[in-house]
């Protein structure tokens, strides 16, 4: 089933006999599941060794719900104010969907964007955090979708809600799309919207006014993920511009493409085909075989994909159609000085620079 396709049966959308009985069939695996969280984290809410901390202030990133968030564009932007402070940061996460030895999408994406931001990954997020503090000697760790990764301790959490879909129909997959229910967000200290110029204003205030109770202690901001430029693999670039009134064919494989092609049609292009991939996929030559296929029939002039596609793919054109890839960053649009003063009080050991 094609993310979409689960998007329309969770939210109720898809309508008829059998939607609904296969909506009831998934509360029963939402109740197992759901079981299996609290119990989880009644272990860590107890403290002892279940928490393990480090020598230096952790960031966690992360999400209430399954798919894309925005995670990797908010990373982004904390790893660089921090590296405008000129404390060293190291990037942890799981490295989900990497071949053995390899690494995922997001951390090929976050190598081309941040060359002097090393990245770590592994299941076991405490060991790389203690490599990244004596090896790398590390000042500040920034953990990548880790808020459900409760074993290592941390002095930040931000926790982003989709303005599109932001508490996950109100149901815990498999049923809905909530990792955990939504009263976890109170362990958040900073609250963020992000895409939140894709709604209105009414819209945005109902979710932080409900944030707001689940979280009450937390800071609130909201961002834009806005498309900066064209990038293909040769790290060549083009003007936004090039999309607009172009025939494109969109393709993606990330947790929330219909986010990805609303942002293709907000940027003026004109998608006359388009492809869904699972989150995380790895190319084969057979997928490169059909996506070809079907930008021929589709008439397309530009192939467009996201960052992650374009790094697992490294090739300039599809065929004789050039490949392009969005580079998106985010925009404040409320709390970025709430956001930067946490930051900035993050209690951060000085050491020699590298460099000395």
């Amino acid at each position: 089933m094609q993310p979409t396709d689960f998007y329309e049966l969770v939210s109720g959308r898809r309508r008829g006999v059998w939607p609904a009985m296969l909506r009831t069939g998934l509360r029963i695996g939402e109740f197992a599941y759901t079981q299996g969280v609290a119990y989880r984290n009644r272990q860590f809410d107890r403290g002892g060794d279940a928490v393990q901390s480090v020598d230096a202030p952790v960031i966690s990133v992360g999400n209430l719900t399954l798919g894309g968030t925005g995670k990797t564009p908010m990373v982004k932007w904390i790893a660089r104010r921090l590296r405008e402070q000129s404390w060293r940061v190291a990037i942890l996460s799981r490295g989900y969907g990497a071949v053995e030895g390899a690494k995922n999408d997001e951390a090929l994406e976050l190598e081309q964007s941040l060359p002097d931001v090393p990245h770590l990954q592994s299941p076991d997020r405490v060991a790389i955090a203690r490599t990244a503090i004596e090896e790398l000697e590390s000042q500040v760790l920034l953990l990548d979708d880790g808020f459900q990764h409760r074993r290592l301790a941390r002095d930040l959490d931000i926790v982003l809600l989709d303005a599109t879909q932001p508490f996950g129909f109100d149901h815990v997959f498999p049923r809905g799309m909530l990792r955990e229910p939504v009263q976890g967000l109170a362990r958040a200290d900073v609250v963020c919207l992000s895409r939140a110029n894709l709604i209105g204003p009414d819209e945005r205030e109902a979710i932080r006014a409900r944030a707001a109770k689940l979280a009450p202690g937390a800071s609130w901001c909201e961002v834009s993920h806005a498309p900066a430029m064209l990038l293909n693999s040769l790290s060549e670039e083009q003007p936004l511009d090039t999309l607009r009134d172009a025939r494109v064919f969109g393709f993606c494989g990330i947790g929330n493409p219909a986010a990805f092609r609303q942002t293709l049609e907000s940027a003026g292009a004109n998608v006359v085909g388009w492809a869904e991939l699972p989150d995380h996929h790895a190319y084969t030559s057979d997928d490169v075989a059909r996506l070809i296929s079907e930008i021929e029939k589709s008439g397309a002039e530009l192939a467009i994909c996201t960052q992650k596609d374009l790094v697992k793919l490294r090739v300039p054109e599809l065929q004789v159609i050039p490949l392009w890839a969005v580079v998106v960053e985010i925009e404040f649009l409320a709390g970025e000085a709430e956001m930067l003063g946490h930051l900035t009080s993050l209690q951060v050991t000085e050491s020699p620079d590298l460099d000395d």
